[in-house]
């Protein structure tokens, strides 16, 4: 414990000689360096201790003119701002002599930065307007240990701050009682899915219309408008003359056969005992062999609409014609009452086969280069617990409509009814699989202040690390910038974190 505690208190003081050195030339360096923090000739060294329990050191800087800290010593200060105001973060640091402004390029001064879990920050300044300018970023938030060091007159000063924000300190203990995980931000592929709404429709090769086939008068409705069906159901009934008569012929073909075969066998065997001649046996031949076809059409003429040629023989009224589902499905559509005389070409019912429907996807033009014919797609309802998977069949090749968009088709089974056409759904789709650097879990991702953060893990204490994020798919995400491979952060019950945070008051102080 005691070697930890002194680590960063050797690497503060390392820091602050190379920043020396760098500052000052060996030709010109000044023989008066005075501490300023502890008034005596020594390296100043920041109390590594106290800035972990988030006090601060023991030189405690005033307020200066520009609401900055003001670093004095004898007759001259510095006074370090943040400057935020339409630009990113930087120090602008103002200098005095005897509380009075002098020009920046009287003085040269450098500044060390360190935080929790990162490598120190060197800060180089050059002299703009009336001030000195940092030539990096202050990056949130602005939790950190600054180690100054100015010449100025031939004479070196060297001070020391620390500033604590968005940093709470919590137990392993507490971490298990409030139910926080940690995890280590690492390589990983991130699968960004592509969420896109639809609209579950009938399958278009599946829905058929069902029209007599023959004129007649409707006696009897049997089936109507959002029924289930199965195949060779009885739909309606109509009489049709029509019908009549092709029973008729069918009946009137038969009786002929009969008797022509009746013929041919008794001229055969009359020309075979030699009592007639051959000419009569060949025309009763030819008389049977016509009576045959004759049947075999009027058979098939009552095939090609649906009739059994048996249904001639039932005894029942010869007009009457049963219309019949010719698939199983749902009747989307009647146009057929009681007693209407209908043609043979009218739709009378539309039915369409529902064990398989199209989810119908809206693809906006973006889009249309992730969305790809054989892609897999997971469908969900948006107002019922259904979800399934299906196939994109079919990507439209026109771009209309008021969105200006194009349609994707993913084939469904829906054997078991649920799902039905009209809800509306949502279809996810894998874009495309990328190997990204650095990737956290997205339920760590919390807002604090105006951004994304996740509470990095450092000892004992949390502090919110602002990430610039990519790409995502749900689980993971990239992270671009604000946390390092290997880094560990607070996930699961991360909320915890914030309001601990929320608690302690966290402060936005530069």
């Amino acid at each position: 414990m005691e070697k930890t505690r002194w680590a960063p208190i050797i690497t503060v003081i390392i820091i602050g000689i190379i920043v020396g050195i760098i500052i000052l030339t060996p030709a010109n360096r000044p023989s008066d360096v005075r501490d300023v923090a502890s008034d005596k000739e020594a390296p100043f060294v920041i109390d590594s201790a106290l800035q972990e329990r988030g006090g601060s050191d023991r030189y405690q800087p005033a307020q200066g003119p520009r609401g900055g800290k003001l670093f004095t010593a004898d007759d001259f200060s510095v006074e370090v701002t943040i400057f935020e105001k339409g630009v990113a973060p930087q120090f602008r640091l103002y200098l005095y002599h005897k509380g009075k402004l002098i020009p920046p390029t009287e003085a040269n001064v450098g500044i060390t930065l360190t935080r929790l879990g990162a490598p120190a920050q060197l800060f180089r300044f050059t002299p703009e307007s009336d001030y000195l300018i940092g030539d990096q970023e202050v990056e949130e938030p602005h939790s950190f240990d600054l180690a100054i060091v100015a010449e100025w007159n031939g004479s070196t000063f060297r001070w020391g701050y620390s500033q604590v924000e968005a940093r709470v300190e919590m137990s392993d203990e507490t971490l298990k009682s409030s139910g926080v995980q940690i995890a280590t931000a690492i390589p990983a592929i991130i699968k960004p899915t592509l969420r896109l709404p639809g609209e579950i429709i009938f399958n278009e090769h599946t829905i058929l219309q069902v029209v007599p086939r023959m004129p007649g008068m409707v006696i009897a409705v049997e089936r109507h408008h959002g029924q289930h069906v199965q195949k060779g159901e009885i739909l309606a009934i109509i009489e049709s003359p029509m019908l009549a008569d092709l029973r008729s012929q069918y009946l009137i073909a038969r009786k002929r056969l009969a008797l022509a075969q009746t013929t041919y066998e008794r001229e055969k065997q009359l020309w075979e005992e030699k009592i007639t001649a051959k000419q009569e046996y060949l025309t009763a031949q030819q008389q049977w062999d016509e009576a045959s076809i004759a049947l075999e059409l009027a058979s098939e003429r009552l095939l090609a609409l649906g009739v059994s040629p048996e249904s001639a023989h039932s005894g029942k009224n010869l007009s009457r014609y049963e219309i019949r589902a010719p698939i199983p499905g749902i009747i989307t559509a009647k146009a057929i009452v009681l007693g209407e005389a209908v043609k043979e070409d009218k739709a009378i019912f539309t039915i369409a086969d529902v064990s398989t429907v199209w989810a119908a996807i809206t693809v906006y033009p973006k889009d249309l280069n992730v969305v790809k014919v054989g892609q897999q797609a997971a469908i969900k309802a948006t107002a019922f617990d259904v979800e399934g998977e299906g196939t994109v069949t079919y990507v439209t090749t026109l771009i209309g409509g008021p969105t200006r968009a194009a349609t994707a088709r993913v084939e469904l089974d829906n054997h078991d009814g649920r799902w039905r056409p009209g809800m509306f759904v949502t279809a996810e789709l894998v874009a495309e699989e990328i190997q990204v650097p650095v990737a956290v879990l997205v339920e760590a991702i919390q807002t604090f202040r105006d951004w994304s953060v996740v509470f990095g893990r450092y000892g004992n204490y949390f502090e919110a690390r602002p990430l610039e994020l990519g790409r995502s798919d749900g689980t993971m995400v990239e992270v671009l910038k604000g946390l390092s491979a290997g880094e560990k952060y607070a996930t699961g019950n991360s909320f915890a974190i914030k309001a601990e945070l929320g608690k302690a008051g966290a402060t936005h102080d530069h």
